[in-house]
């Protein structure tokens, strides 16, 4: 974090730099987020810009709790709170005690499934986990603050909810938030539950601002709308002024969403997505979208991106394991990270069966029995349906104990197992998974 007398590129390197086409700002936090590629819109630039160069501000993202853990879309926010306090402000991770209890109906077809107060949380306990890594809870004027909105929403009294608060908020302007729009257009319903959260959310900010002089929310491109409804609810209160800083939406080159594979959604828990597939999902960036990666899930420095980026043919794949590691590093911890890449470099430099691959556990009767080749690939992930596998199995993409397979009748069983007692099953070059008996 910050230290008197000298700014943080001096103490950093060059972490953010500004070219011809970038705003240069008197802040560093607002720098940094611009040359990473951070910003997607700043309700006031200025006013922002001034007070994050005057002094200490204290900021929020909020996380509701709707699983055990966070997806990687939930870490560049996280990213950006981390910039934040390394910037020396103060960041506050707000958990959605309260709003868990609505959902969230932005951009969604259908209402969320209505969780129950001793599900949200156990989800809140898994997600704690990520922030420790990132983020430093220590005392001191720029120490992150964990907050729960359950500690007031849950306390309302809500016909004086409905006239402090809900008076404020015109129903003309919600419905023209694209996020009601476009489950409108679709003559999709919206309930009044749904259509409370956005004040609840809005009440949120003032909230904090009120227990913690919160001035700033940020958040996804998506949150927009619910973001600038606490701006507005502050002033129309008589209240301080402001602010709101989102991401844009990731995309990959190609034009997909960011964060989903075979297996799902990239969980930053290693139970539900372990850190050797977290490095995979890195190292198969494609290449358009190496120096973007490192901008937004790496601390390097902009000039080592900039040289990283710029390698081409083979040696990009070079860059790819190292924005891959230095991402995990930063989710499961440095030792997780390199363990890792040690197993990727055996399992595709050597041919070896390392045993920190993926494991996929399957009854020692049943193996003893026979097991289909064909529903154990998509039991593994690997493949949507015995059908997708049958095709990957003609154009010889499916492997057993890096033997191709050839016979889609074919079955496994206890003779099939390597001398480390396991089955190895690849599909391509960078997917494995090991079949361990139980």
């Amino acid at each position: 974090m910050r230290r008197a007398g000298s700014s943080f590129v001096e103490r950093q390197g060059e972490y953010h730099q500004n070219g011809p086409d970038m705003t240069t700002f008197k802040s560093d936090f607002l720098n940094v987020l611009q040359s990473r590629g951070l910003v997607h819109q700043i309700s006031d630039p200025q006013g922002l810009d001034e007070a994050c160069a005057k002094g200490i501000v204290t900021a929020y993202v909020g996380y509701d709790a709707t699983a055990t853990s966070l997806h990687i879309g939930n870490l560049i926010s996280v990213t950006m709170l981390h910039w934040f306090q390394e910037t020396g402000h103060r960041p506050i991770t707000l958990m959605g005690g309260g709003t868990s209890m609505v959902g969230d109906p932005s951009f969604r077809d259908d209402q969320r499934s209505l969780l129950t107060p001793e599900t949200i949380d156990n989800n809140i306990q898994g997600i704690k986990k990520i922030f420790a890594r990132m983020l430093s809870y220590q005392e001191g004027p720029t120490g992150a603050l964990m907050v729960n909105n359950a500690d007031w929403l849950l306390k309302l009294n809500y016909i004086e909810f409905l006239r402090d608060v809900g008076r404020h908020f015109s129903v003309n302007r919600m419905l023209s938030f694209d996020s009601v729009k476009l489950r409108l257009d679709r003559d999709q319903s919206l309930s009044f539950l749904e259509f409370n959260y956005m004040i609840m959310q809005g009440y949120d900010f003032v909230e904090l601002n009120r227990r913690y002089g919160c001035t700033l929310q940020m958040g996804g491109s998506d949150q927009w709308g619910n973001i600038i409804n606490g701006v507005d609810l502050s002033h129309r209160m008589g209240g301080p002024q402001l602010y709101a800083v989102t991401t844009p939406l990731l995309t990959t080159a190609s034009g997909a969403k960011m964060g989903k594979t075979a297996k799902g959604a990239v969980w930053l828990n290693g139970d539900l997505f372990s850190p050797y597939d977290f490095w995979q999902y890195f190292r198969n960036t494609e290449d358009a979208d190496v120096g973007k990666f490192l901008k937004i899930f790496t601390r390097l420095p902009l000039t080592e991106i900039a040289r990283l980026e710029a390698l081409g043919g083979a040696e990009i794949n070079e860059a790819k394991k190292i924005l891959a590691t230095e991402a995990t590093a930063i989710v499961h911890g440095r030792d997780a990270a390199l363990a890792a890449m040690e197993t990727a470099r055996q399992t595709f430099e050597e041919g070896a069966i390392a045993q920190s691959l993926p494991t996929l556990d399957i009854a020692r009767a049943d193996l003893d029995a026979g097991i289909g080749v064909l529903g154990l690939f998509v039991k593994a992930g690997f493949v949507a349906s015995n059908g997708e596998a049958r095709r990957q199995i003609k154009s010889g993409g499916l492997r057993i104990n890096d033997t191709p397979v050839t016979d889609e009748k074919m079955t496994l069983g206890a003779a099939h197992l390597t001398p480390e007692g396991v089955i190895k099953l690849s599909m391509g070059k960078k997917k494995h998974v090991l079949l361990r008996p139980s």
